[in-house]
């Protein structure tokens, strides 16, 4: 092997490594109920992630809110939070294709 080569695959499995560490897990708080006995499902993940930017605002300045409830229902909460935040950060997209016409 050459040098170059050597560096190469030296580059892709440093960076297949990296990649896999920052691979999320799974959640072991799926359907546990909260403090108040509730558990964040379909609609609540649309609000969040409607409210997305405000609360990632404020989140940088305050150790009590985060941007994602992990008291939540599985995959409905998911589905609920990433069809919130395509209607927010998704809507820009059809904005910029009628300015060019």
């Amino acid at each position: 092997m050459t040098k170059k080569r050597l560096f190469f695959v030296s580059i892709v499995i440093l960076a297949v490594l990296l990649l896999a560490g920052c691979a999320a897990g799974t959640n072991p708080t799926v359907d546990v109920l909260d403090a108040d006995g509730n558990s964040a499902g379909f609609w609540s993940g649309l609000w969040h992630g409607v409210i997305l930017p405000v609360t990632f605002f404020i989140s940088l300045f305050s150790d009590n809110v985060n941007i994602y409830e992990v008291y939540n229902s599985g995959n409905w909460y998911d589905f609920g939070f990433m069809f919130g935040v395509s209607i927010i950060f998704g809507g820009s997209a059809r904005a910029a294709k009628r300015k060019s016409k």
